[in-house]
């Protein structure tokens, strides 16, 4: 039985990526667990689309705020020196350009690095792209966190989407349960694979060709 990552892996594995100093969005669901794997020292800031910038986890055993949530109605705290802003401000940010990082959850990704992350084409169901639009379009690097696999085990990294699209071309690299994919002009490339797990498996797992050409690294 293949071994998989764990949710809290999962963000490990994104926020060891962002370097010292960046400026980040992280979106609801998933995404947001990263902010569990930075401490003062990984100088990481951190945006809410509603209005902050310097968020940060709660420390354990810290009283929450109930006026200070994140974009997902969830209580969070500040770090010293952060700040409080209209939401239009926000989003002003969000499609400035203003954003080294954004991290957000999906549906689909394409091996041209198109995201799906807000409908699932379901006509009876009234789905809102929200914030996702304008963080993919504006944010420098777009890094996409998700299963491999959906709960019908149908692959999530696809040759071309099938669901509404967020964004087209817009992202960068892909955390799953079983590997770190970036997307590049070639297509889909494995960076970093869960232990056991080989490359046909792998590739049995993902609707569209993956290039191995690195040295493989386990995770």
């Amino acid at each position: 039985m293949i071994e998989k990552r764990s949710r809290s892996e999962m963000a490990r594995a994104v926020a060891r990526d962002i370097p010292s100093g960046s400026y980040v969005n992280l979106g609801i669901g998933l995404p947001v667990l990263a902010l569990e794997h930075w401490t003062p020292a990984d100088d990481v800031v951190v945006h809410s689309e509603n209005g902050i910038l310097g968020m940060r986890a709660l420390a354990p055993g810290e009283e929450p705020d109930p006026n200070l949530t994140n974009a997902a109605k969830a209580p969070v705290g500040m770090v010293p020196g952060g700040s409080f802003f209209h939401h239009a401000d926000s989003f002003a940010m969000m499609r400035g350009g203003h954003l080294d990082y954004c991290v957000l959850g999906a549906y689909q990704v394409s091996a041209s690095g198109d995201l799906a992350n807000w409908s699932l084409g379901d006509t009876g169901r009234a789905d809102a792209v929200g914030g996702a639009m304008d963080l993919a379009v504006g944010a420098k690097r777009v890094h996409v966190v998700m299963e491999h696999l959906t709960k019908d085990e149908r692959p999530r990294l696809v040759a071309q989407c099938s669901l509404p699209l967020t964004g087209a071309g817009v992202v960068n690299r892909v955390y799953t349960d079983l590997a770190t994919v970036d997307v590049t002009m070639n297509g889909f490339v494995v960076r970093e694979m869960v232990p056991g797990l080989t490359r046909a498996q792998l590739q049995d797992r993902t609707g569209a060709p993956l290039c191995f050409e690195l040295e493989e690294k386990h995770v």
